[in-house]
């Protein structure tokens, strides 16, 4: 019987170690490139690609391994020109950096 249990116990552990993966290793999202792309990628379809793509070019900062990605706003200068310095928000989204999950996304006004 004794034998049986630590048959079980061994088939157990190892089992359970071959089914896990532990990913990349510099994570799912290794870098801003990529953060940005996933960002567009789950933003047109809530705030739509117009709204989107107009907030270009999107910039991501890495801390504590959680990227955040944000888009720059563009408003008109009067001259008939833009400039970033104006009232207004953008979309903002928080991305895991080790398995690129979505840890918050919103758009500002």
């Amino acid at each position: 019987m004794r034998t049986y249990a630590i048959a079980c116990l061994f088939f157990l552990l190892t089992s359970s170690t071959f089914g896990q993966s532990k990913g990349p290793e510099k994570g799912f999202v290794p870098d801003a490139q990529t953060a940005v792309q996933i960002a567009e990628a789950v933003l047109i379809p809530v705030y739509g690609k117009t709204t989107i793509e107009s907030e270009r070019p999107f910039a991501a900062k890495l801390e504590n391994n959680v990227w955040t990605v944000s888009g720059t706003l563009h408003c008109s200068d009067g001259k008939g020109g833009t400039t970033t310095t104006c009232d207004g928000g953008t979309a903002v989204v928080k991305l895991a950096k080790s398995d690129a999950r979505i840890l918050s996304m919103m758009h500002y006004k």
